[in-house]
């Protein structure tokens, strides 16, 4: 299971930290991650790192202003210089393929809502 916190109301130009405990699976065997999604769209990508850590990804979206980590079977996405168009319902996901792309995911945390407000 994931359960996701953290989400909230802030300015644009702030930050927030989400994070994703992890429990019931072995952690280390999963690449780990975020989507998220506003209403009428699709779940995107935002985020990712690689089970060892060796490598993260991001969406051009938030590339220099989102940093994901993963230590002690939770990651967390640190979010800086919010945009009001970062608004969204944020997902974290867990993953044994190599493919880190919604239809891949084996298992979601319940979304945590992320306000920025211009």
């Amino acid at each position: 299971q994931l359960q996701a916190s953290g989400g909230g109301l802030v300015q644009a130009g702030g930050s927030l930290t989400l994070s994703c405990a992890a429990s019931g699976l072995t952690f280390s065997t999963y690449a780990m991650g975020w989507f998220r999604q506003s209403p009428g769209t699709e779940r995107d990508f935002v985020a990712a790192i690689s089970l060892n850590e060796g490598s993260t990804h991001y969406a051009d979206s938030v590339k220099g202003r989102f940093t994901i980590s993963r230590d002690n079977a939770k990651i967390t996405l640190q979010m800086n210089s919010l945009k009001p168009e970062d608004t969204a319902v944020y997902y974290c996901a867990a993953t044994t393929s190599r493919w880190f792309t919604a239809n891949s995911m084996n298992y979601w945390g319940e979304g945590t809502l992320v306000t920025v407000s211009s």
